[in-house]
């Protein structure tokens, strides 16, 4: 089991009593460290410190990693995404049906699951 600390630059100065280490005379608040971060990817404790590492270092992050500069568009092309029918299942995934829908006509293909779950696989020809 690895410990990861939270990555919130102010993590340390949140008064929780998981914070506070330390023998009596020498306790000081420290950044949480934890065997699982449930937030931003298991980087963050909570969402609190998830925005405020984005209220920090966003921008920087944006322009680092590219910045959106013109319009994007959903055409009947890309529209496809996975989806299932919850309904026709039961609680333990048995008998759903899977299928590709297009966001934009509504028009529904049937999936294997394999297909389904294959990351790779999509029905989207443009970008």
């Amino acid at each position: 089991m690895t410990l990861k600390y939270c990555q919130g630059p102010d993590c340390h100065t949140y008064t929780t009593q998981d914070r506070l280490k330390g023998t009596k005379p020498n306790k000081t608040y420290q950044t949480r460290r934890r065997s699982r971060m449930y937030y931003g990817q298991g980087n963050f404790c909570d969402q609190r410190c998830m925005y405020d590492w984005f209220d920090t270092f966003g921008e920087q992050a944006i322009n680092h990693f590219g910045r959106t500069t013109e319009v994007k568009h959903l055409t009947e092309d890309n529209a496809w995404v996975k989806d299932y029918d919850w309904r026709n299942g039961s609680y333990n995934n048995d008998e759903r049906t899977y299928y590709s829908v297009n966001k934009i006509t509504k028009e529904q293909r049937p999936l294997t699951e394999a297909q389904y779950r294959d990351n790779n696989y999509t029905i989207n020809t443009g970008e």
